[in-house]
């Protein structure tokens, strides 16, 4: 019977889709074939056996069959026992939870599942216990993912009840139409025949979430509507604190609107003596509104006529809340007492020599009257009767003068003017003709677009006189010529943009790397007393590990600002996309096809191999992420003659050309324009930084080539690097006898470089080398005396320590006052100097040019986060120093000390 209800329930849905039930175990059919085989194997045994004999033995069997029959009577009566099968109320409860639209499992101790509605079915893709699989193996993917669904599990196996939302992208299986989807996932305890099990339930909210992400949208624009409206708002409570005033208003009284709300500001403030705000009384559950003609008073303390509109809804209680005040400014000014027919005049003149394009239009946009900037600025215009053209030639259409683009915009505005329905906000339209010029426009019903001035214009004349004017002139336009403008705010913005990052990047160089280096100085020197083999020192590393991320995002920044110091060497671009080869088919996986294609006898160039590579390595991160679903990279090379093709802004002369192309979904002309921007991402939140490609166009910047990128939506983008070819014979080769500065160490590698090698490194796969074939370890070590002139007081410590172990005797001074103090009680028997660069009192220049009046032949190490050419302008012509860039290790800080004074 088990077995029956089991699969009548299985087969009541459709395949694919049924729920599945195995909490009650069917019966044993072997079991049942052997208690039968028993009873007929007894009753041919018996038939061998006497009559006198079988007797017995038949009557004993018959009785233990009888006492089997009984104690079954017995069980069932008691409830001990049960027959197999569901009664009505079961099937009614299952129906319910079949037909549940939320998905829900249950399983127990161990897990295992014992029952799967039909949602669930469809969420997992399964249609049978054999594919599926629980809550735990669905949801995967995202850390925030797992995290929820690991509480869930211990609420689980805790007998607690808990619930998470989660987002997955994708979703699963069963809402793969979806690009992610929301869903709140519910476990709770239930008892089973006295074992524990968890019931799972899965609900999918994706549209709830949206709903709730709409309404918070519409609630920020009808914020920001009011914010700008041309017209001033704000509320007051009954005790007179101004609670909310908008934008507009705050601009008119000179106040921040930061300091605006919430109590910041009283009444008594902006309106002095208007006690009639709070003061009047109203009936309970009535609602006033009163107007008022007062003077508001500005921050300065300056007067500003306004007209308010004072509307105040009053409680049960008789009480005002908050009230809805509209603000007019009535500052414009007093009427003119001139006749009227020298104002029209005047008005005349002022509206012909007006820089601002006037004209009068009709509902369709045809242009009546104009002032002559109008013509000037709609030069695409044909000219209108009046002005040297023919009496039949047809008026112009404003439209002609628009781009395609805009036309809707503008035909939707002259309809809205034109009725005379609510304001009119100003557009901007893109305007016909070379040049990408543009223009804000701004429409406003005529003065005789009213009923009552229809009305008078037919009695004197109808459709010949008045009436027919003030058809032709329903609409007053006014336009601006903003294309420079719009080219001068997208220049500014930009250089802004970069100037504030450049900002950025040099004001936290200095502190947050001196940060940097204490910590990679102080890992150091406890990674030198670890063993690899102790359990600290795998703790210790990846402190230091952190420490080097972090100090790339400032060399990004610092790349991005071009202040980043390169060292420029001639390199083959196909000898270095060789060495990339490995590290990009790792990086773009399995799904992304690598084609390099090199030209023939490509020129050499000069630039940083370490940046080189990152662009590469950028450009080819960005290109993986822009094909979700596969497809092909083809990185290319070329010579570019002076004969070539080339966009504008590569500047003439001889170039050598890499391509990165890729087969991706492209990039919208509204991104477009955004892309080199700083912290301009289009990933998800914690998926990128927005410095790649900020960080790709600082680099070629600074090495002196051009970035050119184009792009079609649906087909791919191009990115094109015009790097300077390098002609070796162009170089003065005199400079060898002036005294050589000497020569930097080598920059930190890149995180591409140290990926590189890595990633070679795992898979060549070394076998050991001995103890005794060992590489010898470089001696670092030395009897010099070192004046180390630091003013953080932590990175002087650190520094210290690392060259006194090497036998060096140390001079530690935190300001260059104290080092030049310390240089004259030692009788100037000081072999080397490391210094900073920015220090308080006196920096590092400064103290250089100090020392170099007595000891002209002094070897000078600077160490900063400051790029090198930031600080060399303010040195001599020609000196001579040492670079180190922070953060650096203890390893690097030694071994320069050892190259410098090794001269």
């Amino acid at each position: 019977m088990a077995e029956e209800s089991g699969a009548s329930a299985t087969s009541a849905a459709a395949p694919g889709a049924a729920s599945i039930d195995r909490s009650e175990r069917p019966g044993r059919v072997g079991l049942l074939l052997m208690l039968a085989g028993l009873l007929v194997g007894a009753a041919v045994g018996l038939s061998f056996v006497a009559n006198d004999q079988a007797q017995p033995m038949i009557l004993g069997l018959l009785a233990l069959l009888a006492m089997a029959g009984v104690f079954f009577l017995f069980a069932l009566a008691i409830g001990a026992l049960q027959l197999a099968g569901r009664s009505g109320r079961d099937d009614v409860t299952r129906g319910i939870v079949d037909a549940a639209p939320e998905g829900t499992v249950v399983v127990e101790e161990g897990g295992r599942l014992i029952y799967a509605n039909e949602a669930y079915m469809r969420l997992a893709g399964s249609d049978s216990f054999a594919t599926l699989r629980p809550v735990e193996r669905i949801f995967v993917g995202a850390p925030e993912v797992s995290e929820a669904i690991f509480r869930l599990a211990e609420a689980g196996r805790d007998d607690r009840s808990h619930t998470e939302e989660v987002r997955m992208a994708p979703p699963p299986t069963g809402a793969a139409e979806r690009d992610a989807a929301w869903y709140r996932i519910s476990v709770r305890p239930i008892a089973r025949q006295g074992r524990s099990a968890a019931l799972w339930t899965v609900s999918d909210i994706t549209h709830e979430r949206e709903r709730q992400e709409n309404v918070f949208q519409e609630l920020q624009h009808a914020i920001d509507y009011l914010d700008h409206a041309p017209a001033g708002f704000l509320s007051i409570d009954g005790a007179g604190a101004v609670v909310y005033m908008n934008a507009t208003l705050a601009s008119w009284l000179g106040y921040d609107l930061a300091t605006v709300g919430s109590g910041g500001l009283k009444l008594l403030e902006i309106a002095p003596g208007s006690d009639v705000f709070t003061g009047a009384t109203g009936k309970p559950g009535e609602v006033r509104t009163d107007r008022f003609d007062i003077d508001l008073r500005r921050r300065n303390g300056h007067p500003m006529p306004a007209r308010l509109y004072h509307r105040v809804a009053y409680g049960q209680d008789g009480k005002a809340g908050p009230s809805r005040t509209f603000v007019l400014n009535r500052s414009a000014g007093a009427e003119s007492d001139e006749p009227q027919r020298a104002a029209e005049v005047r008005l005349a003149r002022f509206l012909n020599n007006s820089p601002i394009a006037i004209a009068t239009v009709d509902r369709e946009g045809r242009v009546a009257r104009a002032n002559s900037s109008f013509v000037r600025l709609f030069t695409d215009m044909p000219r209108q009767p009046g002005e040297g053209a023919a009496s039949d030639t047809p008026e112009p259409m404003m439209r002609e003068a628009v781009l395609e683009r805009d036309r809707a915009t503008l035909d939707a505005a002259l309809i809205k003017a034109a009725s005379g329905t609510g304001e009119i906000e100003p557009i901007e339209v893109a305007l016909a003709g070379p040049g990408n010029r543009s223009a804000r426009v701004w429409m406003s019903p005529a003065d005789g677009d009213t009923p009552q001035a229809a009305k008078d214009a037919a009695k004197d004349g109808g459709k010949d006189g008045k009436a027919a004017q003030a058809d032709r002139e329903r609409v007053i336009l006014y336009a601006l010529d903003t294309t420079a403008q719009r080219q001068l705010e997208q220049q500014v913005a930009q250089a802004q943009k970069m100037d504030t990052v450049g900002q950025l990047a040099g004001g936290i160089a200095h502190d947050f790397n001196n940060v940097l280096q204490a910590i990679i100085g102080y890992s150091d020197l406890l990674l030198a007393s670890h063993r690899p083999t102790d359990h600290a020192f795998q703790d210790i590393m990846q402190i230091k590990q952190n420490a080097n991320r972090a100090a790339s995002l400032v060399r990004q920044l610092l790349a991005f600002s071009r202040r980043q110091t390169l060292r420029p060497e001639v390199m083959s671009v196909g000898e270095a996309l060789a060495d990339l080869t490995l590290l990009l088919k790792r990086l773009l996986g399995e799904r992304v096809a690598l084609d390099l294609k090199h030209g023939r006898d490509i020129w050499p160039v000069k630039a940083d191999v370490n940046q080189f590579e990152q662009v590469i390595v950028n450009l080819s991160v960005n290109a993986r992420d822009a094909m979700p679903t596969g497809g092909k990279l083809l990185i290319r090379t070329a010579n570019v003659t002076e004969a070539d093709a080339r966009p504008a802004e590569v500047p003439a002369g001889e170039h050598v050309l890499i391509e990165v192309l890729d087969t991706g979904e492209g990039i919208p002309p509204e991104i477009m324009e955004k892309i080199f921007e700083p912290f301009f991402t289009t990933k998800e939140i914690g998926k990128g930084t927005g410095l790649g490609l900020s960080t790709v166009f600082g680099i070629v910047k600074q090495s002196g080539g051009t970035l050119d990128v184009q792009s079609t939506v649906g087909e791919g983008t191009a990115f094109r690097i015009y790097l300077p070819r390098h002609i070796p014979e162009a170089e003065p080769a005199v400079e060898e006898t002036t005294a050589p500065a000497i020569e930097p160490p080598p920059r930190p590698a890149t995180s591409a470089k140290i990926a590189k090698e890595r990633l070679s490194e795992a898979l060549q796969k070394p076998a050991p080398i001995a103890a005794s074939a060992a590489p010898p370890v470089a001696d670092t070590t030395g009897q010099a005396t070192i004046l180390l002139v630091e003013d953080e007081d932590p990175v002087r410590a650190v520094n210290s320590r690392a060259l006194m172990a090497r036998g060096y005797t140390v001079l530690a001074a935190a300001s260059g006052p104290e080092a030049l103090r310390l240089m004259e009680e030692h009788d100037y028997a000081v072999d080397l100097v490391v210094s900073d660069v920015v220090m308080p009192e006196m920096d590092g220049p400064t103290l250089l040019r100090e020392l170099r009046k007595q000891r002209p032949e002094l070897k000078v190490i600077f160490v900063s986060g400051y790029a090198e050419d930031v600080f060399r302008k303010n040195l001599h012509e020609g000196e001579s120093f040492d670079y180190l860039a922070k953060p650096f290790s203890l390893k690097q800080l030694v071994e320069t000390v050892k190259t410098t004074l090794a001269g």
